[in-house]
C-alpha cells in the first residue's frame, strides 16, 4: 500500500506535492494509508496562512515546509463526512487565529489528494449540486417580492446566497428541510461558536440574527412549506442565530397556530434542549422532532465546550428524556473533535447518555 505524502499550498493558492516528506497528523504521527478515503466532492481545500506544512522524512526526522514556498493545506468537508485527524503544522511567530471551519488533514498517493475522514450520512441532500445557484437567486428574488415585509425572508435569503446555507435555500426551493431562524440571544458561550465570539480576534463565519420575528412572519413563512413542500421540514434553531428556546412563547404560538390548518409535514427545533419546562411546553403544543446539539454525554466536557448560562448538562438530559416520554422523536447533532470524541472516558459517557435519554438518532457534525 502506498504512502501518504505531504502536500501543501503555495502562495498563489495551488496545490503542491512534497512526495519524499511522509503526511503527518496534528499529533505528528505519521498518516496512514488506511485513515484516508478519497477527496469526496464538494469538498472545499483550505490554505492555512501563517502556518507551517510539516512532514516527516525516512529517516524519522521532521522537516518544515518554508513559508516562501507556502502554508499547510486543510480540507473543510461537506455535510454528510465526519473529520477523523487534524492537519500538521507549525505556526510563525504573531499567528492569528483562523476562521472557525472544521480543518481536515489531508495527503497525496499517487498523485491524488485524500482527506482523514470518513462517510457518516447520506450527502445528498446537502450536496452543493442539489443548490443551482442561478435557480435560487431567481427564486429568492421572487420570494421576497412575494413578501416585502417579512424579515424571516430577508434573513434566509442572505444565509443562502451569502453562506450558501442548504436549510436557508431549500425556504426558497421548496422542498426539504426549511430554516427558521428565532433568535437573537443566547444562553451558552460556546468555543465554537459560528455567529457570534466574546474575543475580538476569533471571526465567526456568519452574522448573528439582529431582530426577532413575529408569530405571524413565521406562521407567514412555515405554512405554506409545510402545505405544499416535497418532505417538509420546518426547523427553528439555525446557526445565524443564538438559542431558540429563548423564544418559546413565540414557537409556542407559531405551533398552534400552524397545527390549527395543517397536520402535514414535520416541526423540528435544534437546540441546546436548556429548559426542559419549556420544551414540554413545545411538546404540548404539537413540535415533532428536537434535534439537540452536544459535544459530549460527560457533563465536565460539555459545560466547558459550551459554558452554559443558567442550566447544566443534567437539563439537558431531562428535556431528552421527556421527549421520549411525549413520544417525540429525539436526536443529538454529536460535534466531533478527533483527539477528545474517541477517548475512552467519552465513548463510555456517551453510551450512558443514549441509554438514559433513549434518543433515537445520532448525526456526527465536525466541531470547530
Amino acid at each position: 500500500m502506498s504512502t501518504p505524502y505531504l502536500v501543501y499550498c503555495t502562495p498563489e493558492g495551488d496545490i503542491h506535492e512534497e512526495p519524499r516528506l511522509q503526511a503527518l497528523t496534528f499529533d505528528n504521527r505519521p498518516l496512514a494509508a488506511t485513515e484516508l478515503m478519497p477527496v469526496p466532492d464538494g469538498v472545499t481545500l483550505s490554505m492555512m496562512p501563517d502556518r507551517l506544512a510539516v512532514g516527516q522524512k525516512r529517516n524519522g526526522g521532521q522537516q518544515v515546509i518554508p513559508a516562501a514556498r507556502g502554508w499547510a493545506a486543510a480540507a473543510l468537508l461537506p455535510i454528510g463526512y465526519t473529520r477523523t485527524q487534524l492537519p500538521a503544522y507549525e505556526k510563525v511567530p504573531g499567528t492569528e487565529p483562523l476562521p472557525f471551519f472544521g480543518y481536515s488533514a489531508v495527503a497525496g498517493m499517487n498523485g491524488r489528494l485524500y482527506v482523514a475522514a470518513m462517510k457518516t450520512d447520506d450527502p445528498r441532500k446537502w450536496h452543493p449540486h442539489a443548490f443551482n445557484r442561478r435557480a435560487l437567486t431567481h427564486l429568492v428574488n421572487e420570494k421576497r417580492v412575494a413578501y416585502p415585509r417579512n424579515r424571516i425572508i430577508a434573513q434566509h435569503a442572505h444565509c443562502a446566497l451569502d453562506y450558501s446555507c442548504p436549510t436557508a435555500s431549500n425556504l426558497f426551493f421548496g422542498r426539504w428541510e426549511m430554516a427558521i431562524a428565532v433568535s437573537p440571544g443566547c444562553n451558552a458561550r460556546c468555543i465554537g461558536c459560528i455567529s457570534k465570539q466574546e474575543e475580538e480576534d476569533l471571526i465567526s463565519p456568519q452574522d448573528r440574527l439582529g431582530f426577532i420575528p413575529t408569530v405571524d412572519e413565521i406562521v407567514e413563512v412555515a405554512l405554506p412549506h409545510l402545505e405544499q413542500a416535497e418532505e417538509a421540514i420546518v426547523s427553528f434553531g439555525q446557526g445565524c442565530e443564538g438559542e431558540p428556546l429563548l423564544q418559546w412563547r413565540r414557537i409556542e404560538q407559531a405551533i398552534t397556530a400552524i397545527r390549527e390548518r395543517t397536520d402535514r409535514g414535520v416541526i423540528n427545533i435544534n437546540s441546546n434542549a436548556s429548559n426542559p419546562r419549556w420544551l414540554q411546553r413545545l411538546y404540548d403544543a404539537g413540535l415533532d422532532t428536537i434535534r439537540a446539539s452536544t459535544i459530549s454525554g460527560h457533563p465536565e466536557t460539555y459545560t466547558a465546550y459550551y459554558r452554559p448560562l443558567g442550566y447544566s448538562f443534567e437539563d439537558v438530559k431531562e428535556s431528552l428524556k421527556r421527549a421520549r416520554d411525549a413520544g417525540v422523536y429525539s436526536s443529538i447533532n454529536l460535534l466531533c473533535f478527533p483527539g477528545m470524541i474517541d477517548r475512552e472516558r467519552e465513548v463510555e459517557a456517551l453510551l450512558s447518555f443514549v441509554k438514559e435519554t433513549g434518543l433515537r438518532l445520532i448525526q456526527l457534525r465536525n466541531a470547530r
